[in-house]
């Protein structure tokens, strides 16, 4: 009987399970390529190309924000700040440290 450790030279031999990992190693690398160059929308399988939310838009910056515009006094700045420190923690995304 001919296996692929006593190969006699007659018949395909080792190659014919060799090729197809070979096919499927040149497959995967061009996929791999072709996901770590393509540009990247907002939809498809890769997601979206970046946080799309503005870095000035955490809720601890607009707090500050309606705090220095007048819109809320200082008890309510330091009550809301108090309620959005107990959810997110002073050094959340986007807080201030």
């Amino acid at each position: 009987m001919n296996t692929l450790a006593h190969w006699d030279g007659g018949g395909p031999g080792p190659w014919l399970l060799f090729l197809p990992l070979i096919w499927a190693a040149v497959v995967a690398g061009v996929v791999t390529l072709l996901r770590r160059t393509a540009p990247r929308g907002r939809r498809g399988p890769w997601g979206p190309a970046g946080d799309l939310r503005p870095t000035g838009d955490s809720p601890l910056a607009v707090l500050g924000r309606r705090f220095a515009s007048g819109e809320i006094d200082e008890d309510e700045y330091w009550r809301r700040l108090s309620v959005l420190d107990e959810q997110f923690g002073r050094s959340g995304k986007g807080g201030i440290a």
